[in-house]
């Protein structure tokens, strides 16, 4: 199912996977497409597709969810898809990943992009594409000063981070919000929980959040607790995703990350 609406002349596009109840958004602006949403919900984007005129397609990263109608695209759009260098080779070839995110999401069939340049032009706006790993390596987020409005993909997602994934870094997510604090922008469109008029103050408070847990951590393990021991302190709660995903979503990654400094691999 999806609902279409506008917030400061963005078409929002409020994607919800109703069997599973997980929201995902993908916005056009200026022409441009950020993100293309999950295969499982293509029949009602296709419809979305063919009401709205779409001139480029921008990726924040190669996840499953925000790939999952590129390839319909670029068979019957014709435009061109813009994606971290890194990961262009990658989606060359038909998504690889879990059988629950495959429940959830659909499959990622194989499609071809073009390397996102420093800058990337809409119809009539520029945007600065700031790279912003963390979440995953060949994330990026899209600002335009001009307008105060910044696409964030899912390195925002919540302000407080109670799960992620295997290969997140609480470290790297850090440093990519205080590069975003380095820039002027007031509006926030988040990938996966939406709009936010307060944009600034919701990167401010995630960080905020992100360095007082960090700190909590630390303190534990200096007091001689182990990772499952902080985990278990601070995160008491079995979420129904770390179950779901068999662990690859879970507390105890946050912990671990924090410690190690980085993600494993």
């Amino acid at each position: 199912m999806i609902e279409v609406y506008q917030k400061e002349n963005v078409v929002c596009v409020e994607g919800t996977i109703e069997s599973f109840g997980r929201k995902v958004y993908v916005y056009l602006v200026d022409g441009m497409l950020v993100d293309t949403g999950p295969e499982k919900l293509q029949d009602e984007l296709i419809r979305f597709y063919k009401e709205y005129p779409v001139e480029l397609v921008a990726l924040t990263h190669s996840h499953e969810d925000h790939t999952g109608t590129a390839a319909w695209i670029q068979e019957h759009l014709n435009i061109p898809i813009y994606l971290h260098p890194q990961s262009i080779q990658l989606c060359e070839q038909p998504g690889v990943y879990p059988e629950y995110r495959q429940q959830t999401w659909g499959s990622r069939k194989a499609f071809q992009a073009l390397p996102l340049p420093e800058t990337i032009r809409s119809r009539s706006q520029e945007w600065t594409v700031i790279s912003t790993p963390g979440h995953a390596d060949d994330h990026v987020s899209f600002l335009n000063e001009k307008m105060g409005q910044l696409f964030s993909g899912d390195l925002f997602v919540a302000p407080k981070t109670k799960v992620i994934m295997d290969s997140e870094s609480i470290p790297l997510i850090m440093d990519s919000l205080r590069k975003l604090l380095q820039y002027d922008f007031d509006s926030l469109f988040c990938s996966h929980s939406g709009y936010f008029e307060n944009g600034r103050e919701m990167i401010e408070k995630k960080l905020h959040n992100l360095e007082n847990l960090t700190l909590k951590v630390r303190s534990l393990s200096e007091d001689g607790l182990s990772v499952d021991e902080i985990k278990q302190k601070i995160f008491p709660l079995d979420y129904p995703i770390i179950g779901f995903s068999e662990n690859q979503w879970d507390s105890r990654h946050i912990v671990r990350s924090i410690l190690e400094g980085q993600p494993s691999n």
